[in-house]
């Protein structure tokens, strides 16, 4: 599914994220950038030690990154040249600020992403793996924050949500329909 907001395409697509071919694919990461499970791990052991370096470097640097911040790495051996790993919230009932944090999550890379001069890049969806985060609404989130940020500014040509399973890319679908983009 596609559709334009201003002269960014923003697409979904149902696959795996480490396989993109984009300038750089955001990653679910945890605050202490170690890797783990589920799409963090897959990113960490594809794109092979070069990510692992960087992440202990900025560790070293500013001790992780909080919980709806963004930081950039390379690559490695990803088809993607760069990284942009940020922490979504853990799901605490929707009483705890998660709504807030995880749009920032989605605002924090975008925003890294021009910085950085990244025209295309791939989500997954953050958040809604062990964190726990229900995935309808978490796609609503999501893509209303990519909205708001693709009105605001320019400078990317594509957002791609590359969505691991039916299910999930069903809600963004339906997400997005309902916005009516």
């Amino acid at each position: 599914m596609m559709t334009k907001i201003n002269q960014t395409s923003l697409v979904l697509i149902r696959g795996d994220i480490t396989r993109e071919q984009v300038d750089a694919i955001a990653n679910a990461a945890n605050e202490r950038l170690m890797g783990g499970g589920g799409v963090d791990g897959a990113i960490h052991r594809a794109g092979g030690p070069a990510i692992a370096a960087e992440c202990s470097a900025i560790r070293a640097k500013q001790g992780g990154c909080p919980t709806g911040q963004a930081v950039i790495t390379t690559g490695g051996n990803l088809p993607a040249k760069h990284v942009i790993h940020t922490v979504g919230p853990i799901w605490r009932g929707g009483t705890a600020g998660e709504a807030e944090l995880l749009a920032s999550c989605y605002r924090e890379s975008l925003r890294l992403a021009v910085e950085h001069g990244i025209k295309t890049i791939a989500f997954p969806s953050i958040s809604t793996g062990v964190y726990g985060y229900p995935v309808a609404q978490a796609a609503v989130i999501a893509l209303n924050a990519i909205r708001q940020f693709l009105k605001a500014h320019d400078g990317l040509d594509e957002v791609r949500f590359v969505l691991f399973d039916d299910a999930t890319y069903g809600a963004y679908e339906n997400a997005l329909l309902d916005m009516g983009v």
